[in-house]
């Protein structure tokens, strides 16, 4: 199966409003392994791996954020798949 592997940094109101918890979830959904973290000068840096097309919803997700949110800008490259297929999870120190 072909992979694809994004590592993006979230930009705008996206902590303290369960940015990390949301991403979770819809990475979750979409059958996704990965990470997402809170960043000490504010944004959300987000690692995420799989199917081509799944990755490209997250990426497309990112964007507009979860509910209580305000996404002002997402930075993102590819990265080399790494055949991860581990749960996504929230990471807790950057």
């Amino acid at each position: 199966m072909e992979r694809k592997r994004m590592h993006a940094t979230v930009h705008g109101r996206v902590q303290r409003v369960a940015f990390r918890e949301h991403t979770r979830r819809e990475a979750e959904r979409l059958g996704l392994s990965g990470w997402v973290r809170n960043l000490p000068d504010g944004t959300v840096e987000v690692v995420f791996e799989g199917a081509p097309e799944k990755v490209d919803l997250l990426l497309s997700w990112l964007a507009v954020g979860s509910p209580f949110s305000r996404v002002d800008q997402v930075d993102y490259n590819e990265e080399t798949p790494q055949g991860e297929n581990d749960p996504f999870v929230i990471k807790y120190s950057a």
